[in-house]
């Protein structure tokens, strides 16, 4: 790397450059590094929120920040410090994730423009951790190998390192994955029999089918234990969240989709599980607390005191699991499907989840539509085509899948 590791035992603190800053995963990244004087802020970016990021280059004076929105860059002039550059348009986040000073790039940003900094990033020798879901689901075959080639030249040297596996240079944000990866230290691959990835449920865990036309976006907001951003809360809602996890445990841990589960667990306080062959399970337990996770992914080997509540059994009394119900919740079945066919379909999966949930948030399409619209657009754009799709013609699939199911009547797609 040009710049110290994260295993450098030198006290220079390490740069970051956080993408996505004024997002969710964004915000509670800031809360975790302000509690952790070993990193300092290098680099913010965010998509079109001039003011918060104008408050946040005040407070953290980084060397640089990014509007990936052009036209919302004007609004930047005079919010920002003296000596922060200002930088505009998609390109402008590999610029930051590529900074001599940045050791570690946190991607908090969504959609598929964040594949460009997360390829860069590696390539120039920076650790990632990513919330990002089309980093793996529509790009785990270009990400992962960079990842692994990163990892080979550290066990060549070092078997012992930490950055030694691509986990150490690709690191998982999301609670469930930060658990399994939790679970594994230590471990070797080949003694795995299952991965066990849990759901809360969300909000309509026990409704029934027939009621699901009538959910309003505000009702489906109202997560039962987490607090996080739009998105995901309606993504947690259709379990299509969990179906995208499905597939991006495929790549961080090269296992087949027969050996990945999802399991219901209201409570939200086992994050995920590893089952490994001799039949011991292993899980990673802690509050319902996203700066949990991030904190892992930024200190990795290390552990230090979290700024999140610690978990209390005796408090929580029980736990509870079910299998899930993919008949209610077909999004969960639809993943694993486009999972199987390859990342031309999981890319068209994901494009058009966000076309969904934007369209049902927007009252163009209700509850039920987010599931058909999925299915809609992997029966129409995941057909494996010879070659698997490089970087250009991810970001060209998602465009066409965004242009065809904007606007597309519900008929379209019933």
């Amino acid at each position: 790397m040009s710049s110290a590791s994260s295993t450098d035992p030198s006290p220079r603190r390490r740069g970051v450059a956080l993408l996505g800053s004024t997002g969710s995963i964004g915000q509670q990244a800031l809360d975790v590094l302000d509690a952790d004087p070993s990193f300092r802020v290098v680099a913010l970016a965010a998509g079109r929120n001039a003011a918060e990021l104008g408050a946040q280059a005040r407070r953290y004076s980084p060397a640089a920040v990014a509007l990936t929105d052009p036209d919302a860059v004007r609004e930047l002039a005079g919010l920002v410090p003296a000596g922060t550059t200002i930088l505009a348009g998609a390109d402008a986040l590999i610029e930051l994730a590529t900074r001599d000073d940045v050791d570690l790039v946190v991607v908090g940003t969504g959609g598929v423009v964040s594949l460009r900094p997360v390829l860069a990033a590696l390539a120039a020798g920076k650790v990632v951790a990513t919330a990002n879901k089309e980093t793996l689901v529509a790009g785990g075959h270009l990400v992962m190998p960079l990842a692994k080639e990163r990892a080979a030249g550290r066990a060549a040297v070092d078997p012992a390192d930490p950055l030694a596996s691509p986990l150490g240079w690709l690191r998982p944000i999301d609670s469930e994955h930060s658990a399994i990866w939790q679970s594994l230290v230590g471990e070797r691959l080949s003694t795995v029999a299952r991965l066990i990835l849990t759901a809360s449920g969300g909000p309509f865990l026990d409704l029934p089918a027939d009621a699901f036309a009538a959910i309003t976006p505000e009702r489906a907001l109202r997560h039962p234990t987490w607090s996080m951003g739009a998105k995901i809360t309606i993504d947690s809602a259709t379990l299509a969240n969990k179906g995208l996890e499905v597939i991006e445990a495929r790549w961080l841990y090269d296992v087949g989709y027969e050996q990945i589960d999802v399991v219901i667990h209201p409570q939200s306080v086992v994050h995920s599980a590893v089952q490994f062959v001799d039949g011991s399970i292993k899980a990673q337990l802690g509050t319902p607390d996203m700066r949990l996770p991030i904190q892992y992914a930024l200190t990795y080997p290390d552990r230090r005191p979290s700024p999140a509540a610690p978990a209390d059994l005796v408090a929580l009394a029980r736990l509870d699991f079910r299998a899930p119900d993919t008949a209610r919740f077909p999004a969960l079945r639809i993943a694993r499907e486009a999972g199987v066919l390859g990342p031309r379909a999981t890319a068209a999966l994901i494009a058009a989840d966000d076309v969904a949930v934007a369209r049902f948030l927007a009252g163009s399409l209700d509850f039920p539509g987010i599931p058909r619209l999925l299915e809609a657009a992997v029966t129409r754009f995941g057909t494996p085509t010879g070659a698997d799709p490089d970087l250009d013609d991810l970001v060209a699939l998602d465009a066409d899948v965004r242009a065809a199911f904007a606007t597309a009547a519900m008929g379209a797609f019933a």
